[in-house]
């Protein structure tokens, strides 16, 4: 295998597999969200709160991710 194919691949995979914990956490997260709204509505904005802070904590480990594909990409 040649250097630079390694290279895109390991970027691809970087990307591909660090996007991916972190759409199903956001999911997962989303539908407790709502779940708990609709149990009691009067929590909303407390569990709205709550939701988007965690959600960007979860967008974190993406932005991370990306970060080694660019490295990947242009440095290595």
């Amino acid at each position: 295998m040649q250097p630079e194919t390694a290279k895109l691949l390991a970027a691809g995979l970087a990307i591909g597999l660090g996007a991916i914990g972190p759409g199903v956490g956001i999911g997962i997260l989303a539908m407790g969200a709502l779940q708990a709204i609709g149990r009691n509505p009067e929590a909303t904005n407390q569990v709205q709160t709550n939701m988007f802070i965690a959600i960007a904590f979860a967008e974190a480990i993406a932005i991370y991710a990306l970060v080694v594909a660019l490295i990947l990409l242009f440095v290595v």
